[in-house]
Order: C-alpha cells, then structure tokens, then sequence
C-alpha cells in the first residue's frame, strides 16, 4: 500500500468494522488479511490494525456497559492475565518471516474458530474448563500482542464452548478484553518501533480510522439485522482463511 491509500480499501474496512462491530469484535484479524493483501510493510501493520481495534471496540464496549451486558468481574479477571502478555507480545522483535508466518497461521486458527458452532441460549450451568478461562487468556493475550490483534476471535469460541457465560455476556466479554489488549499491544508495538514508525502507521492509516470509526458506529447501531449472522461468520472466515493459507504457504 503505497501512497493514497484506495478507495476500495477504505470501503472493505468500513464493510468489516460494521459487522464485527454488530457482535463485539474490532475486526483485526480481517483489518490485518486485507492489509496483507494490500502490501502493508509489516512492521506498520500491527500498529494501524490495533488502532483499528481501538477505534471500533471502544464504542461496543461503551454499549454494552450501557446495556449492562458486561460482566466486569470476570472480563477484569480475564483481561488483567491478557494485558501484560499482550504488552509483551508488542514488544517482541519479529523478522519479516516470522512475522508473516505467525500472523498467516493465526488467520488460519481464527477462521477455525469463526466456523465453530455458537449457541445464542443462556446457559444453565458453566462447565469445569470455565475456571481455566484466565489461565488460558495470557497467551492469547500474548499471540494477540505479537501478530497485532486483539484476541477476543480467539477467546469467545472457548467462553462458548465452556458456557461462561451467555451468547451476550460473551460478546460484551470479547468487546472489552479486545479493548483492553490491543490498547496494551499498541504499547508494545510503540516501544518496540519507536514513535517515528508509529506515527507512519496512523498517519498512513488515517482514511482507515475513519472508515472503521463510521463503520463501527453503524454495527452497534444495527447489530447486523439484515444478515444472518451466520453468513457474515463463514464470509470473513473464507477471506481470513484465503489469506491465512497464502501467507504460509507462499512467503
């Protein structure tokens, strides 16, 4: 991505701020695919995605603490492991190869996860794996930090699969620890490059931020109700595999 940055670019994120909006994500994993795609220098990647995050969770989040979704105690439990790790994770030193080879396998496993089945009922009754929940949040914590991603695309599978919560506890769950990590990442990702390159990154990224700003808003605005949501899992989960599978197997 040299100079102007494209049209069809900002629409993309704008498209991808609006539907993970709807459910609580910022939409890193698909902001970081399309910017593969685009030929972002890697090292301006993490940063620009992560501010994307920021820009986007942080009205979800504000909407579910409205709402009164969130269950702080747990989402504070879960994100006070991930944070540090996430912050280390920014400040982790990559070589473009390592780079790419982590970030296209985290694609992969976040298209994984995205296809797994998501019940909307409450749950009656956690099971005994959602007391491992914390434990298991710091190296997701730490992979999020390190590939420049928030990290809830991971977390909520599992908080479903353990019955942590219900359908919209989780959501809000995922909204803030994105919040949270990526804040801390973003740190990292400063410390690590210095402010010359991340004022690269944001400056370069500027029409993005507000593409995902406008398209964040509309998401929490209208929660994806003209499509099944089911769709919009399987749609990104087919890009962010596509681009997943082509940074593994074409570096």
């Amino acid at each position: 991505m040299v100079g102007a940055v494209p049209v069809l670019l900002v629409l993309a994120f704008a498209l991808t701020a609006l539907l993970y909006a709807s459910v609580g994500f910022g939409g890193g994993s698909t902001y970081a695919a399309l910017l593969v795609l685009a030929g972002l220098d890697y090292r301006l990647l993490p940063a620009l995605v992560l501010a994307c995050n920021i820009v986007v969770v942080a009205g979800s989040t504000l909407r579910f603490a409205r709402a009164k979704a969130l269950p702080w105690r747990g989402a504070m439990l879960l994100t006070a492991l991930a944070a540090p790790a996430a912050l280390l994770g920014g400040l982790t030193p990559l070589d473009r190869t390592t780079f790419l080879t982590l970030l296209g396998a985290s694609l992969v496993l976040t298209a994984l996860t995205m296809l797994a089945p998501v019940s909307e009922a409450r749950a009656e009754e956690p099971t005994r794996l959602a007391r491992a929940m914390p434990v298991i949040a710091a190296p997701l914590g730490y992979l999020a930090g390190l590939v420049g991603i928030g990290g809830g695309i991971f977390l909520a599978p599992l908080l479903h699969l353990t019955r942590w919560r219900d359908a919209r506890g989780i959501a809000a769950t995922a909204s803030f620890f994105i919040l949270v990590n990526s804040c801390f990442g973003l740190a990292g990702q400063l410390l690590k490059g210095g402010p010359d390159r991340f004022a690269a990154a944001i400056e370069g990224g500027l029409p993005l931020l507000l593409a995902v700003a406008i398209g964040g808003q509309a998401g929490s605005l209208l929660a994806a109700r003209f499509l099944p949501l089911r769709w919009i899992r399987w749609l990104t989960a087919l890009l962010v595999m596509i681009v997943g599978v082509r940074l593994l197997f074409g570096l």
